[in-house]
């Protein structure tokens, strides 16, 4: 696997690093926000199991444009309020999310947390290949994905 930087999205949070933090690693959380804004998760497609070698997994619902985005992979790196680091294979083929082949191409995700007074801070960063037009947008639609993120911790 390539560990080239595709792109990193950052930002700061009017949270608690227990409430960012959760935001990560509860699968009820994650069903709440982890989308684009304007998307929303498959309801009961996520997954987590927050320890090295845990699997984690989620479906998007772009139902709009005729499918459903797809992500599973495994935890590398799982430092509770620190650090993450998964793999993250796509697939828009149902079949392929439920199989989670830990073979498929995958790309290297570090997700870094920071504890900043009553405030707190993440950094999401993709590792590996693709051309430079997708990569911004993967970083255009992480940032979507922290805008849903800000809107669902001030709730």
């Amino acid at each position: 696997m390539e560990h080239n930087e595709l792109y990193f999205v950052e930002r700061e949070f009017d949270a608690s690093i227990d409430e960012l933090w959760n935001a990560w690693t509860s699968p009820q959380a994650l069903e709440s926000w982890y989308s684009p804004t304007m998307l929303t998760v498959v309801p009961g497609s996520v997954t987590t199991e927050n320890q090295v070698g845990g699997r984690w997994a989620v479906a998007v619902d772009v139902s709009a444009n005729g499918f459903n985005a797809y992500f599973w992979g495994r935890y590398s790196e799982f430092e509770p309020k620190k650090k993450m680091v998964h793999t993250l294979s796509y697939s828009q083929d149902e079949q392929e999310f439920l199989a989670r082949d830990d073979n498929a191409p995958a790309h290297l995700i570090v997700v870094d947390f920071e504890e900043r007074g009553n405030r707190s801070w993440v950094k999401f960063t993709q590792f590996g290949e693709m051309p430079a037009e997708q990569a911004d947008a993967s970083r255009e639609g992480m940032q979507s994905y922290f805008d849903n993120l800000e809107i669902f911790l001030a709730r």
